[in-house]
């Protein structure tokens, strides 16, 4: 991901100016990947070192959003709707 995609990421789902490592941030950084990757995987299906990254990827936004849901039910619903993630 460009520094300045990561940017404006950042910009769109941070809580206050100098927010860069709130859980909706960071779940937000970790989808852009993750659709970044699975889109190199569609096009490279044997890259499984690539695929192992995923994974992790995956479980780890799934641990941030579970955190999140359970510190905040607003902010989940929020990034959730933000991201169109699948509740």
């Amino acid at each position: 991901m460009k520094s300045e995609h990561k940017k404006k990421v950042i910009k769109k789902h941070a809580v206050h100016d100098k927010d860069t490592g709130s859980p909706q941030v960071q779940v937000a950084i970790l989808t852009e990947r993750i659709t970044e990757l699975s889109g190199h995987l569609k096009s490279h299906p044997k890259d499984n070192h690539s695929r192992s990254g995923l994974i992790k990827m995956v479980g780890k936004r799934r641990k941030l959003l579970t955190y999140l849901k359970q510190r905040s039910k607003e902010a989940y619903d929020k990034v959730v709707d933000a991201l169109d993630l699948r509740k």
